[in-house]
């Protein structure tokens, strides 16, 4: 018996698609795309105008490395929202990606979190606080 419906499928690659989108749109708000790396924006670093107090100039420095942090947490969320639409594509969807692991994902993890690679026994310690 096969671990998901068709239907189910579905639903999470309509999920993955609807939430890459999202990202992709945030991250377009303050980054362009790399054309030379996939998958990469870079940053565009904030302008207040041409005459600028010490405060505004530390302000732009504040704004572009707060936004440099979001855009690299961004790019990773988008990357394993792709690497989970390619697994939905190979019919490998839910299963942990653990390699000592054959175990799969809970149904009710990907309900949340549908981008989720490894099942709770396999999830990395040092990842359980962000996944």
């Amino acid at each position: 018996m096969a671990y998901f419906t068709k239907e189910e499928l579905k639903k999470y690659e309509s999920k993955l698609l609807g939430l890459k989108k999202q990202l992709e749109q945030d991250l377009e708000n303050f980054a362009k795309k790399d054309p030379k790396l996939k998958g990469d924006y870079d940053t565009k670093y904030p302008d207040f105008g041409t005459s600028q107090s010490i405060d505004e100039e530390a302000l732009e420095v504040a704004n572009y490395e707060s936004n440099l942090s979001l855009e690299y947490n961004l790019e990773l969320r988008l990357k394993d929202i792709t690497e989970a639409l390619q697994r939905i594509k190979k019919g490998t969807y839910g299963r942990c990606q653990q390699k000592s692991c054959s175990g799969f994902v809970r149904k009710e993890r990907l309900d949340i979190y549908p981008e989720a690679k490894y099942c709770m026994r396999c999830l990395p310690a040092t990842a359980k606080h962000s996944q």
